[in-house]
Order: C-alpha cells, then structure tokens, then sequence
C-alpha cells in the first residue's frame, strides 16, 4: 500500500513526463480537430450560398431566353417592339452575367482547410525546430 503512495523515484518522473506530452499531444490534436470542423461549416456555407447563385445564373438566363422569344413572337407598336425586346433581354442576360461572375469569384475565392493546414504546419515547424 505504501509503494503506490509513493511520489518519487525514478520511474515517477518519467511517467510524469510521458504523461505530460500525452496530455500535450491530446491538446493539440483537439484544437486541430474543432479547427477543421469550424472550416468545414464555413465551406458548407459557401457551398450552399454558391449552389444558389448557380440556380438564379440559370433562372435569370433562362427568362431571358423566354423573354426573347415570348417578345419576338409576341405583337406590340412597330415602332417600340425593337425597344422592347432589346431592354428586357438585356437586363435578364446582364443579371445572368452578374450572378454568373460573382458564382465565379466566389469558387476561387474558396480554399478548404485553410487554417487548418496552417496551424498543422506551425505545429511541423514548432517540432522540427525542438529536434534541432
């Protein structure tokens, strides 16, 4: 009973140590986990918000499509029916090219795991350097 009572020797500060950089290690790879999980919700929300920007790119050029038929075919005064199809089939499309190059910043704009990868690496720069 009184030898797992015992606080010294030279087995309990080798244990101690071990467990130190257990603790440690354990630490750090909790921080790095909760790190990737709050970067993967944020690339979730760009995914969505990307998804829907893709849909209105399409709706809006595909009313614009319409619209351009439905005008051509449909009948109004000689002298407006050139301006009329020209307006509405200009602002659909422009609203399509909008939506269509604000998708495409924010596809480039993306990068997964940024800070994660980071931090991984601080932490392989951080070791390296105790090694030496």
């Amino acid at each position: 009973m009184s030898d797992s009572q015992q606080s010294h020797g030279p087995g309990k500060g080798v244990f101690n140590i071990g467990q130190r950089i257990v603790t440690t290690l354990v630490s750090m790879v909790e921080t790095r986990v909760r790190l990737a999980i709050v970067e993967l919700e944020e690339e979730k929300a760009n995914l969505i918000q990307m998804l829907m920007m893709v849909g209105l790119t399409m709706l809006f050029t595909a009313f614009g499509l319409m619209s351009l038929m439905v005008l051509i075919i449909w009948a109004v005064d000689a002298q407006y029916r050139l301006m009329a199809i020209a307006i509405t089939t200009a602002v659909l499309f422009a609203l399509a090219l909008i939506f269509g190059l604000w998708t495409l910043y924010k596809s480039r704009q993306s990068t997964l795991l940024h800070h994660t990868r980071k931090e991984l690496d601080t932490d392989r720069k951080l070791l390296e350097e105790h090694r030496s």
